[in-house]
């Protein structure tokens, strides 16, 4: 993993070395700015075309950099939030800090510019490596759970940061001017190269990413099964730290340490209620987060009042919020549909199973008994909107017919389903009778809260148990029938 993270920053640093040769790396001065977006001008007035068209030089090279940023973090994200560490980010970039303060104490001993970028990136990794293998070995040493270890560790080495950070101020070869935004971050700044330099960083990542996409997926659910088949799961676990570590590292100048760990889990968070899908929550998650940096930066340049970092983060977690209410998979809204339907369709088996049992009680046939509304409502504690509603839909999906005398009959086609679902039920009540001890007086209640979501195989599994009971009519009901005859009555223990 060291040899990962090392290997990219000094590519990394030679890409600094191309871009700065061959692309221009100085900021337009301010006076060639407007003044609406030197932030000088009333925020009504902001050139919103020329932000979004983006024809500033700066506004270009930040919004690359930060949406090649947010899409290698976004994917990265995801393999760590399905590895159930998606808070190790957070401890890799507090660690990171008390590395950037001694390389810049070092460097400075040596002669060096201490504030040369590629060796502040260089420190930081060594530093990250080194609070991510103190977590491996926390974990692995003692009795402690990850989540202790990843405490101690973000504590620790950030509060060492500071220390250092305080040395380096009153050291006298300089000051820690410039240093600080590593902890919040400057992504105004950012010049070419080091756009250049995350494009290259995040392109790296992507490739490892979908070369072992496999591998991956597989460490991520089973790591044990992986094993087995033979895959190096060590190798695999340090070549997705390695990852993180040089998202986070490069993520420090653009969004700052404090702010690395949104761009990491929100995007990934956020694509679950998607996706039920790996590659389907890869993908998402890397384009949410490349959408989330894309619209912050183009926020903040608008908005020169308004840290980029920071806009990044809220974007992101607008993002989050709108997956999780109306997300196809696992969102709010779709969710509560669910239930709606699933609640409406135990309504309407209720209806159905109430109008046959009062026909068998009369001994006539259920698709040509017409049972008034009344006598339904005494046999289930329905209230007469729910009854209503229940009559309605079972009505549009043609089980049912409204009688124009106040009464339902049972379709030819609600009849087959009433038979259904009352043996259903019946099945399951002489289990519980047969093979539970439940008394037939209680079995009616226990029997409603799961015929529902009995699966054929199960019904089959029942028949096999009870196999003096698999004619194809319903058995006979083991506990006495409610006909709603007088006022009050209802099935024994029905279920609302």
């Amino acid at each position: 993993m060291l040899a990962l993270a090392l290997g990219a920053v000094s590519a990394c640093a030679s890409t600094q070395l191309l871009a700065t040769t061959l692309l221009p790396t100085t900021l337009l001065p301010t006076g060639d700015l407007p003044s609406n977006l030197r932030g000088e001008g009333p925020a009504e007035t902001i050139d919103w075309l020329r932000v979004l068209t983006l024809r500033d030089y700066n506004t270009r090279i930040v919004v690359l950099g930060t949406t090649l940023l947010g899409l290698g973090a976004g994917v990265v994200g995801s393999f760590t939030l399905l590895r159930k560490r998606a808070l190790l980010g957070d401890a890799l970039s507090h660690a990171t800090l008390p590395g950037i303060a001694l390389a810049f104490l070092i460097a400075n001993a040596l002669g060096s510019d201490g504030k040369h970028l590629p060796v502040l990136l260089l420190g930081a990794a060594v530093s990250g490596v080194v609070g991510v293998g103190a977590i491996l070995a926390i974990r692995r040493l003692t009795k402690l759970k990850e989540d202790a270890a990843l405490g101690i560790v973000l504590s620790v080495f950030f509060g060492a940061g500071v220390a250092l950070l305080g040395l380096v101020q009153q050291s006298a070869s300089g000051n820690a001017a410039g240093l600080e935004s590593f902890i919040y971050g400057k992504t105004a700044s950012l010049l070419a190269s080091d756009a250049l330099m995350i494009g290259v960083a995040a392109l790296l990542c992507l490739a490892v990413a979908t070369a072992l996409s496999k591998e991956l997926r597989l460490l991520c659910f089973d790591a044990t099964y992986a094993a087995a088949l033979g895959y190096p799961i060590g190798l695999l676990d340090a070549t997705l730290m390695g990852m993180v570590v040089i998202i986070t590292i490069l993520g420090l100048q653009a969004v700052g340490l404090v702010l690395m760990i949104a761009l990491l889990v929100i995007p990934a968070a956020a694509a679950r209620f998607w996706t039920e899908s790996t590659n389907g929550v890869t993908l998402i998650a890397g384009g949410l987060g490349a959408a989330s940096s894309l619209m912050g930066s183009l926020l903040s340049a608008a908005l020169p009042r308004l840290p980029s970092g920071a806009m990044i983060v809220l974007v992101s977690t607008a993002l989050f919020v709108l997956s999780a209410t109306v997300g196809t998979r696992r969102g709010v809204l779709r969710r509560w549909g669910r239930r709606r339907r699933f609640e409406r369709a135990i309504h309407v088996e209720h209806l159905l199973r109430a109008v046959y049992e009062i026909a068998e009680v009369a001994g006539a046939g259920a698709e040509r008994l017409a049972v008034p509304i009344d006598r339904l409502l005494r046999v289930r504690s329905w209230s007469s909107e729910r009854l209503r509603a229940t009559i309605a839909h079972a009505q549009r999906e043609s089980l049912v017919q409204r009688l124009t005398q106040g009464g339902v009959r049972l379709t030819e086609r609600g009849s087959l389903e009433a038979e259904r679902l009352t043996r259903q039920h019946r099945l399951w009540e002489l289990y519980l009778i047969t093979h539970a001890d439940i008394a037939p007086a209680r079995v009616d209640r226990r029997a409603d809260a799961i015929e529902h979501v009995l699966e054929p195989e199960t019904i089959a599994r029942l028949e096999r148990l009870l196999e003096s009971r698999t004619t194809e009519a319903p058995p006979a009901s083991p506990h006495a029938l409610a006909t709603g005859t007088s006022h009050g009555s209802k099935t024994p223990g029905a279920a609302p």
